[in-house]
This record gives C-alpha cells, structure tokens and sequence, in this order.
C-alpha cells in the first residue's frame, strides 16, 4: 500500500551517502530492506550498531547516527516497523496533524486486517478490517489516517473534552474534517462496520443500542419501528445464544417491531444487498 522511499545507486556513491540520503528525507530512520538495497548485509549492519552509526528503534528499523528522534521520526518508525499498509492512527495521528500535542507514550498504528502479526514494543497496534484507501493519506512524508477518520478513531477512546480540543483545533488549521458526530455509542468493530454502511449508502441514521422495552437493540429506526441486531460470530454462537436470540426476536415482534439479523461476512462481504435489504424495509 505504502512504498518505501528507494535506495537508488549512484556512480561513486558510497552506501554511507545513500543511507544518509534516505534517513534525510526520513525523519533519520531506515529499515533493514533500505539499508540492503544500500549494500549492507547483515553483518555489516550488525557492525554499524556495535559502533554506534545505526540504531535499532524497532524490529527492522534503525535510526541513522544518533538515538535522539524527532516525534516524526519515532511516529515514522513505529509505522515503518509494522508494514508497509500501516499507517500512523488514534491520538498520534491527532499529534501529527496538529490537532492535539505530541505524547511520549506508545506510538498509534492501524493496519488493515490481520497485517503485522504480533506484538511491538513502543506500539499500540489497531487492527482495522475495513481501513479504506480513503481513510488514509500522507503528511509531512508519514502514513497516517485523514483528519476525518482521526476524529472519528479518537472519539472512541478520548474523553470528550479532548475531542472538542481537537476538534476545536483542526478548524483552526482548517483541516479537511467535514461534519464530526458525536459519539456513535457503538461497543463493537462490526457495529462501527454497520454505521459507516449506513452513512455509504446514505441511510437513515438509526440509533444506536437503544432500549426497547426491556432490552437494549443494536440499531433502531423508531419511526418504521425496524431494529437491526449486528450478530458477531463470539458474541452469537452456540445454541444457548440461538435460542436466546431467537426469544428476544419473538418478544420485540410482539411490540410490534421487524428484526433483521446480519452477521459479519453479509455487512463486510454483501455490502450491496445489505444495503438494499435495509432500504426496502424502511421504506416498507
């Protein structure tokens, strides 16, 4: 998704040249596939470290010369050190784009899926399943998530005091937000799947774990009195959760609501046909 910066050889330009060139133009940091393409094997790279020219920040990546990073640097290198389709995210990303001030703790990194298994070091790792091409972009020659999908990441998982600063201030950098919402209430990634469904194809926006009688529905459209349950295979398997859900189901009909149940491969997989299926029912 993301390409590194290139190690290109020059007639007469040695490796040292070249990796200085790279670490120049990021923010002093190098990977171990930059510095190969440079000419370095692993023994001579081991030796630069013994030495002190290169320092290892993460698995695979090095800062070049000296182990006092700048915030871009160590941002660089933490998304550097989790693959190529990773991307700075959450409060780091809100640092980047000079929404909020820089942390010294672990570095935000979103990767789409299962990319970069395990764990780093210094990283908060985010798996997203559905990071779009979209929600991403670069600054000052780092990945990271839009100004947009930042706040909506740290709207999750901030208080809302730092979000309305963030927010506050991204208009006075007039950065590309568009309209923030409020918090969406949701407690799960499919049902943060769901909405960003809705919001696509232009929906209705329903409320989200709303209650109903007794019980608390994960999306409600009151006034066609639809309510949608977003099933999540851990959550719903078993034939206790069958039989659980299927009694709920038959309670919220008999207070006159429809119920559409959709597992996650229908909302992430059939995306169209969800989409439609929902339009009829409101409609109806």
């Amino acid at each position: 998704m993301w390409r590194l910066t290139c190690v290109t050889s020059k007639v007469g330009a040695t490796p040292d040249r070249q990796i200085a060139a790279v670490a120049a133009r990021q923010h002093g940091v190098i990977t171990s596939a930059q510095l190969a393409t440079a000419g370095l094997g692993a023994s001579a790279i081991s030796r630069r470290a013994d030495t002190g020219r290169l320092h290892r920040v993460h698995r695979g990546v090095y800062a070049v010369g000296h182990r006092r990073l700048s915030d871009e640097g160590r941002w660089l290198a933490a998304v550097l050190a989790c693959g190529q389709r990773a991307v700075l995210s959450y409060g780091s990303a809100a640092s980047l784009w000079g929404m909020l001030p820089p942390s010294p703790g672990k570095v935000d990194v979103s990767v789409p899926g299962d990319a970069c298994r395990g764990r780093r070091i210094g990283i908060h790792l985010h798996r997203c399943p559905t990071l779009m091409l979209d929600q991403m972009t670069r600054h000052r020659g780092i990945p990271v998530t839009t100004p947009a999908w930042t706040l909506v990441d740290i709207r999750r998982v901030m208080p809302r005091r730092k979000l309305r600063q963030a927010v506050r201030q991204a208009e006075v950098l007039r950065l590309p937000i568009g309209e923030v919402p409020e918090r969406d209430r949701t407690r799960s990634e499919l049902e943060r799947i769901f909405l960003r469904l809705c919001r696509r194809h232009k929906l209705p926006p329903p409320r989200v774990n709303e209650a109903v009688g007794p019980h608390v529905v994960d999306f409600l459209w009151p006034r066609q009195k639809l309510v949608v349950e977003t099933d999540g295979y851990r959550f719903h398997r078993g034939r206790a959760a069958f039989e659980r859900d299927r009694n709920r189901d038959m309670r919220l009909k008999t207070l006159g609501f429809e119920v559409m149940r959709l597992s996650y491969k229908q909302i992430v997989e059939d995306e169209k046909n969800v989409a439609l299926a929902l339009r009829v029912a409101l409609a109806a």
